[in-house]
Order: structure tokens, then C-alpha cells, then sequence
């Protein structure tokens, strides 16, 4: 998400990405980071904040059982063949790691994918359309638009062929 606080920073989780490469050393290898990140290094709080805040509500907030889920929209997930067993909101059949190259090599290539695209569409996808819609503005809506359009081709095309 994007924020533009009274101080003119740039607030948001995408950015920590950046800070944190650039921490790492990879200004060595690219010059998109190469930059000051001594003066990001006060946004790495964002990032504290999430794992904190779900610490908290993990272990605080919730008694530990699932959350429901209408029965409809279980029979149509089955009926699609997206799941077979639904506890809480993510199935086992799509989310627990069996440890094989192809699903290894599927979550890394899609991993670089979504980190290159936040960063060529200058921002993710809750930041465009959360902040960037409300503030109407055009590349949002336009970057808003291309997530649709490219969740409905993986859910519809290439979604189907891969499982």
C-alpha cells in the first residue's frame, strides 16, 4: 500500500522490499538500488508492525478454529475441482507444499513475477487500488484494470492447464 504522510515519505509494504535488498548488498549488482536506504530504514516498521500485529491476533485474538465458510461457496469450489477439503480459508489441496521441483519452481517464478510487476506498475495491487483509486488516479486505475484482467486469464486459462 501507498501512503503519502505530511513529511512527503513514501509509506508501504512494496518499498520495504526494496530497503531490505539494498541492505543486503544488492546495489552492487543493480543500480535501482543504489540509493539512501539509511533513510528508508524508518518504513522497515511497517514490516515490524505486520508480523507483530499478526503475532497478536493469531495468538490473542482468535480461539484457533477455522473460520467458516458458506456452504455455497464450498459445493462451488468442489464442484470446480479447486478443492476437495476446506479448513479456514486456504484449501490443502493448492497450498501445502509437496516438496516437488515443478511446485518449487511454480511458487519461485510466480514470486518473481508478482515482485517485478509491483515494482513496473510503481506499487502493489491493494496500494493502486486502495490509495491510488481514491486519489483518481489514471496509472491506477489502469494498473487496477490489468490485475482483473490478468486474474481472470489465470483463473479461467492458465490456472486449468497447470492443475
Amino acid at each position: 500500500m501507498y501512503l503519502l504522510l505530511k513529511q512527503g515519505k513514501d509509506f508501504g509494504m512494496s518499498n520495504n522490499l526494496r530497503t531490505m535488498c539494498s541492505i543486503a548488498g544488492a546495489g552492487k549488482t543493480s543500480a535501482f538500488f543504489r540509493f539512501d536506504w539509511k533513510s528508508q530504514i524508518w518504513n522497515l516498521l511497517v514490516v515490524l508492525g505486520t508480523i507483530i500485529g499478526g503475532f497478536i491476533a493469531h495468538f490473542y485474538l482468535s480461539d484457533g478454529n477455522p473460520s467458516d465458510i458458506n456452504s455455497k461457496s464450498i459445493a462451488d469450489l468442489q464442484s470446480l475441482g479447486i478443492i476437495d477439503n476446506l479448513k479456514g480459508y486456504m484449501p490443502e489441496s493448492l497450498f501445502k507444499y509437496n516438496g516437488s521441483l515443478f511446485q518449487f519452481s511454480l511458487l519461485s517464478i510466480g514470486g518473481l513475477l508478482i515482485g517485478f510487476g509491483t515494482r513496473y506498475a510503481g506499487g502493489c495491487s491493494s496500494g493502486h487500488a486502495i490509495s491510488g483509486l481514491s486519489n483518481f488516479q489514471l496509472p491506477s486505475l489502469i494498473a487496477v484494470i490489468g490485475f482483473f484482467i490478468g486474474g481472470i486469464i489465470m483463473v479461467h486459462f492458465i490456472f486449468p492447464l497447470i492443475f
